[in-house]
């Protein structure tokens, strides 16, 4: 099938009655879980427990209530679908682009997300004020543990966080549902399946959309694995995968008319992306880079998102510009050797590592069921062909 036909078969795929009936439709298993903890008032005593549950193969505790022991048993296995192979691609072009795509995640995944009102709202009312990168903080580290070589082995921490951000999830459906806070009439469900798979896609496609705008040299290969090692993920949080695009070109499909339908300003989207830009700030030392970080957001997302999210104009919105010459400039010094390859992948290694540490702290994030929301709201991938993100379905 032809770029053009699989556009129209995708367009085909996903329409408003298709997202509409997504809108209503949860996560059955966790939800019924968190249900059940909450009803019985166990919450409490499972996130005490939850935090000595942290690497696969661990016994669960004694004391784990019964329905969440149920719950964590289910859900301790990866797809029985999953491709190793492509899954050790997916790893293998994380250690070549872990800087790059911690870009790609900050200054362009985040802020996209937060120009979508309904999420920015969710998210503001989830948000800890003293502590705004905490959802950073925990995307990231949960990135790192999947990209690990042993992720799904025992003693790895990906899945235990999974099960956990599983179940994070379905606490924050249940409580702006049941408490009143939210208007599922008008907005749908909070966190529905609708929002987790165009969540899965602004993780996997506008990452290596921002990528490929900087001037990343990525092979379709390596591309395609990446969004694989994303598809795996959103089978792990429970995502419909019935639903799930299966292709690049169609989480196009999917997120341009997802985007379509839900984009626009918000304060809270504002709020936000000013915590953000603030953290990233205060990750670099003294105040000469500053300005670079609104400059990457509205080069990496475009004036209109920016204008929305209320994103700073300065001198370096011209420099952002000279990115991917700088970047293409640095992939070819490391193609000249692999002694420059080596030192330029070890550079990119520490400078995510150092970035992961500056957002959490030195210290392992922990995902607990909130009782109560706030009450305001090694080997190198080939580098032969280049990967060409498929074009706007419209």
């Amino acid at each position: 099938m032809n770029t053009a036909d699989a556009a129209t078969a995708s367009r085909a795929r996903y329409d408003e009655a298709a997202l509409d009936a997504l809108s209503t439709q949860g996560d059955p298993l966790a939800d019924e879980t968190v249900a059940t903890l909450l009803r019985r008032g166990e919450v409490g005593d499972l996130n005490t427990l939850m935090r000595f549950f942290g690497t696969a193969g661990d016994e669960l505790p004694d004391r784990l209530p019964a329905s969440a022991r149920d719950y964590f048993e289910a859900t301790a296995l990866p797809p029985g679908w999953v491709d190793w192979d492509v899954m050790e691609r997916a790893r293998l072009f994380f250690m070549d682009n872990a800087a790059h795509i911690n870009t790609g995640l900050s200054f362009a995944a985040m802020p996209v997300t937060y120009a979508v009102p309904r999420m920015a709202r969710l998210l503001s009312s989830t948000h800890s004020l003293a502590y705004p990168s905490r959802r950073m903080a925990n995307t990231g580290q949960f990135v790192t543990y999947l990209m690990r070589s042993d992720s799904f082995a025992q003693g790895s921490r990906f899945i235990p966080a999974a099960q956990k951000v599983r179940l994070l999830h379905a606490a924050v459906r249940h409580h702006l549902r049941e408490g009143g806070h939210w208007d599922v009439e008008r907005h749908g469900l909070p966190i529905c399946q609708e929002d987790m798979i165009a969540g899965f896609g602004m993780f996997s496609l506008l990452v290596l959309d921002a990528m490929h705008r900087l001037g990343v040299h990525m092979s379709e290969e390596g591309a395609e694995a990446y969004f694989y090692a994303w598809r795996v993920v959103a089978a792990v949080l429970g995502c419909d995968m019935s639903s799930v695009p299966a292709t690049l070109t169609e989480c196009r499909a999917y997120l341009d008319l997802y985007l379509a339908r839900h984009l626009g300003p918000s304060p809270e989207g504002v709020r936000l992306n000013a915590q953000l830009m603030r953290l990233y700030e205060d990750v670099v030392p003294g105040t000469l880079f500053d300005p670079l970080v609104p400059a990457t957001i509205r080069y990496l997302v475009g004036d209109t998102l920016a204008g929305w999210l209320e994103v700073p104009r300065g001198p370096w919105d011209t420099a952002a510009r000279a990115v991917p010459v700088f970047i293409g400039l640095l992939e070819t010094i490391e193609d000249s050797g692999p002694l420059a390859e080596w030192a330029l992948d070890k550079a990119g290694s520490l400078l995510a590592g150092f970035e992961l540490s500056a957002l959490t702290r030195g210290r392992v994030m922990h995902h607990a069921i909130p009782e109560e929301l706030k009450p305001d709201f090694g080997v190198k991938l080939p580098r032969p062909g280049r990967w060409v993100p498929p074009p706007p379905v419209h």
